[in-house]
């Protein structure tokens, strides 16, 4: 029988979220665009039949409405402690360690289901199970999604380097052929390489508005 999954995906508050990105478009669009990625970001979790359940941490009025309307279970982020102690408190108090569990960051608008259930399907029969295994960021030395199997500590090492930090810790780098889960924005440049794979449709239909266009054209999935 496959490995069903809970999704863990921290939000910052928009006002403060995606603060390098700042620039890339016009300053009163910044939080529109920081929601369109997440939208479509979740849009491809939902999407993912090995994903059982999708929750959302976050103490953002607007995310939270968003990330509901989408079908996520949401929950504000207690600990208040920044990114990885939003994860594990998602991941191993919320969830439970008897799930298997992966925490996935919110800014990755090229993302498909097919890719992220290509990706825990391979992560799944790696042999890392039940211990601990990541997926690196396009650039290799960040992260995009680590995974903790039932039974184990999700310990995530996010922050600079925390690919590194992550294959210190014991989990095993599984950095697959997936560049739509890979490739995370936070810079204009991060931007740029989304709008060469293909955008999600929010973020897509926010980028045309501002006359950015993309090599490829944007993803079909359906809005929800």
């Amino acid at each position: 029988m496959a490995m069903t999954w809970t999704a863990v995906i921290p939000v910052k508050r928009l006002p403060v979220a995606k603060s390098r990105l700042r620039g890339a478009v016009a300053p009163d669009r910044h939080e529109e665009l920081v929601l369109a990625m997440v939208q479509d970001t979740l849009a491809a979790v939902r999407a993912c039949p090995a994903v059982r359940e999708t929750l959302v941490i976050t103490d953002d009025p607007a995310v939270s409405a968003a990330a509901g309307a989408l079908g996520a279970r949401t929950a504000p982020d207690a600990p208040d402690g920044g990114l990885n102690a939003a994860m594990r408190y998602g991941a191993d108090e919320l969830a439970g360690p008897a799930a298997n569990r992966f925490t996935l960051t919110a800014d990755l608008p090229a993302l498909r289901d097919a890719d992220l259930s290509a990706a825990l399907e391979a992560g799944s029969a790696s042999g890392a199970a039940p211990g601990r295994w990541f997926v690196p960021d396009a650039a290799g030395t960040g992260t995009v999604l680590l995974a903790a199997a039932a039974g184990a500590r999700l310990d995530p090492r996010f922050g600079p380097g925390s690919a590194a930090a992550h294959a210190r810790s014991g989990a095993r780098a599984w950095p697959g052929d997936w560049p739509r889960l890979r490739q995370d924005v936070d810079t204009a440049a991060d931007l740029r390489a989304v709008l060469a794979l293909g955008p999600g449709p929010r973020t897509a239909a926010l980028l045309r508005d501002l006359g950015r266009t993309g090599g490829r054209g944007s993803a079909r999935r359906p809005a929800a």
